[in-house]
């Protein structure tokens, strides 16, 4: 069975107590720290670079799972990697060498994902899942924090994980990431979602550990395989 996997995202902390957040994190039993790298093209934003992953490598124990939302990400994998992220995704919808680009980071014993915009069918991913350990599904737009959830998207990530089954890859970890809260990251769950980025709905929390705790074993429940 896929384990749960709950990752607070940094870009819901406070932008001038950084270190901080990823601390909290920590504390509070995440598994990994999310962080977004947003390039002002690819989507409407601008966000982190390479010296902030390396800050959260160096302030916490917590594996950097690295979300690459850049129109050119082939060009950047290597300067995110030397910064210590665990994990790195990349879009599937930019026009250059996926299969490439996924190469260079597995070389480097690096985890590699391919991110998909909610328009985009799970189709797209499907020639790549023999090469990828994870699939991030967005469930909002990419670019900026606190929007709502598009339950149109949980289709699509019951698909990526039928199609994760079929090729053999069971063990893929299937994350979401946009709008996810309790209600919205079990409905996930019970698509064959099994990691849940929460920036806004954890940040905001008092006790980000009782969320935690909450988030994992209700998403552990609902989860299902073979949705």
């Amino acid at each position: 069975m896929n384990l749960i996997h709950i990752l607070p995202s940094l870009l819901a902390a406070d932008v001038g107590a950084l270190a901080e957040g990823c601390r909290r994190a920590e504390a509070a039993g995440a598994d990994e720290i999310h962080l977004d790298i947003m390039d002002g093209h690819f989507v409407p934003n601008l966000s982190f670079g390479p010296e902030v992953v390396a800050m959260a490598h160096r302030t916490v124990k917590l594996p950097c799972n690295v979300h690459l939302m850049l129109d050119q990400p082939h060009l950047y994998v290597a300067r995110f990697m030397d910064a210590g992220a665990t994990t790195l995704y990349v879009h599937v919808e930019p026009a250059y060498d996926i299969r490439a680009t996924l190469a260079v980071i597995r070389k480097r014993g690096v985890r590699c994902g391919l991110t998909l915009n909610p328009e985009t069918p799970a189709s797209a991913v499907v020639p790549f899942l023999g090469e990828v350990d994870e699939v991030l599904c967005m469930t909002v737009h990419p670019g900026y924090g606190g929007q709502s959830f598009m339950a149109e998207v949980l289709p699509s990530i019951a698909a990526v994980r039928r199609a994760a089954n079929a090729t053999g890859n069971t063990g893929l970890t299937l994350m979401v990431d946009g709008g996810i809260n309790l209600e919205t990251a079990v409905a996930c769950a019970a698509h064959g979602a099994n990691a849940f980025v929460a920036g806004t709905y954890l940040y905001r929390m008092a006790d980000m550990a009782a969320g935690i705790r909450e988030l994992r074993a209700a998403t552990g429940a609902a989860f299902c395989e073979t949705p």
